[in-house]
C-alpha cells in the first residue's frame, strides 16, 4: 500500500484547537509515507498556521460560514468547481466527521476515508466515504483524531507515539530567552461564555504566582478583561498576536494556564506544560500527560448533547489551580 499513496487530503475545517489536535498526525505520516504529499483543506481562518508547516504541500481553503451567510448559488458552484479541480488524491482522509466536511471531501475524491456511523455525532456522515473507522465517539479527541488518519493509512499510532511526539510546530520554535524568573501565560478567551474561567478568578491565580504572568486575549471584550485583570494583579497584556506569533509566543512559555480553546491546546501541541480548566466540556478535548493536566469543574458532561448554560467552571477553586501551577513551575 505504502508505494501506492503519493498524494493525500486531510479535510479538518476548524476550530483552532481541533486543528491543532489533529496537525499531530503529519509528523506520524511522515513517517511511513516520507515522499507522499500531503495537502490540507479548512477555512480560510486558520491557513496561515498551517501554510509554513514543513510537511503540508499545499492549504486550499474554503469559506462555508460566507457560504452560509451569503446564501449565493454562483458561490457555491465556484466552491464545488474549486474542490473538485484539486486533482486526483489517492486518499482523502475527513478527520471532522461532520456532515459538511464528509460532502467537501467526496467533493474532492472518491476515494474517501472516514468515521462509520456509529463514531461520529452526525452519522450520515459516514454515507460519503468509501471506507470507514470504528471508534467511540467518547474517546480521546486526539486519539480519534490519530487513529482515522493511521487506520486509513494502514499503520499504527499508539499512545505512547503521541506521548513522544515532536513539537508539531517546531519551526516556529525561537531560541528561548533566559528569563529571572519563570514565564507563564493565561488564555482567558473561549467560544462561548460557560467555557471562561471567571477574570476575578484568574487574577487570584496570577497574584498567587511568583512569576512573570502574560494574558492572551483576542477579541475587543478579551482585551478589556485582560486589562482588568492587569489591573487588579501582577499580570501583563500580551500583544495582539496572529497564529504563526501565538504559537511562537506560547512555546517560549514554562506554563499555560486556560479554558477549553485553541491557545491553550497549543501549549500540549508544542510540549509546553499547561492546565486547561473544563466546564461544560471535559477532558476527553485534550490528551493529559505528567505535564498536561485537566481540572474539570463537579458537573456531569454529556459530549452528544452540550449545554452551554452550564456555567459550573465557575466553581473550579483559585487554589487547586494554584497549586497545580506550582508544582508544575
Amino acid at each position: 500500500m505504502k508505494n501506492d499513496i503519493q498524494r493525500i487530503a486531510i479535510v479538518r475545517l476548524s476550530a483552532l484547537g481541533d486543528i491543532v489536535n489533529t496537525a499531530v498526525v503529519l509528523q506520524f505520516i511522515h513517517q511511513h509515507f516520507s515522499h507522499a504529499q500531503i495537502d490540507w483543506i479548512t477555512e480560510e481562518a486558520f491557513a496561515p498556521l498551517l501554510r509554513s508547516h514543513p510537511l503540508i504541500h499545499q492549504v486550499h481553503t474554503i469559506s462555508l460560514k460566507a457560504l452560509k451567510r451569503s446564501k449565493s448559488l454562483s458561490e457555491l458552484l465556484k466552491t464545488i468547481k474549486y474542490l473538485r479541480s484539486l486533482g486526483e488524491y489517492d486518499i482523502v482522509i475527513d478527520v471532522q466527521g461532520l456532515i459538511k466536511s464528509a460532502i467537501v471531501a467526496r467533493l474532492i475524491g472518491k476515494k474517501t476515508h472516514g468515521f462509520d456511523r456509529d463514531s461520529t455525532r452526525e452519522s450520515l456522515a459516514s454515507l460519503f466515504y468509501r471506507t470507514a473507522s470504528h471508534i467511540a465517539y467518547g474517546e480521546n479527541i486526539v486519539m480519534r483524531n490519530t487513529f482515522v488518519v493511521a487506520d486509513a493509512l494502514g499503520f499504527t499510532i499508539t499512545k505512547e507515539m503521541i506521548e513522544h511526539k515532536e513539537a508539531i510546530f517546531k519551526h516556529l520554535i525561537k531560541t528561548k530567552s533566559s528569563h529571572a524568573k519563570k514565564e507563564v501565560a493565561f488564555v482567558i478567551g473561549a467560544s462561548w461564555e460557560s467555557k471562561k474561567y471567571p477574570k476575578e478568578r484568574v487574577a487570584e491565580v496570577v497574584k498567587a504566582l511568583d512569576a512573570e504572568c502574560h494574558i492572551i486575549w483576542g477579541s475587543e471584550a478579551e482585551r478589556q478583561d485582560a486589562e482588568w485583570i492587569c489591573q487588579y494583579s501582577h499580570a501583563k497584556i500580551a500583544p495582539k498576536m496572529g497564529l504563526e506569533e501565538l504559537v511562537a509566543f506560547i512555546s517560549e512559555m514554562d506554563l499555560v494556564i486556560g479554558n477549553d480553546t485553541g491557545p491553550t491546546h497549543m501549549a500540549w501541541a508544542q510540549n509546553i506544560p499547561s492546565i486547561t480548566l473544563f466546564g461544560p466540556t471535559n477532558e476527553r478535548m485534550i490528551f493529559e500527560t505528567p505535564q498536561n493536566i485537566a481540572i474539570k469543574s463537579p458537573s456531569k458532561v454529556n459530549i452528544l448533547k452540550i449545554d452551554r448554560n452550564d456555567f459550573s467552571i465557575r466553581e473550579i477553586a483559585p487554589q487547586s489551580v494554584i497549586e497545580l501551577a506550582k508544582g508544575l513551575l
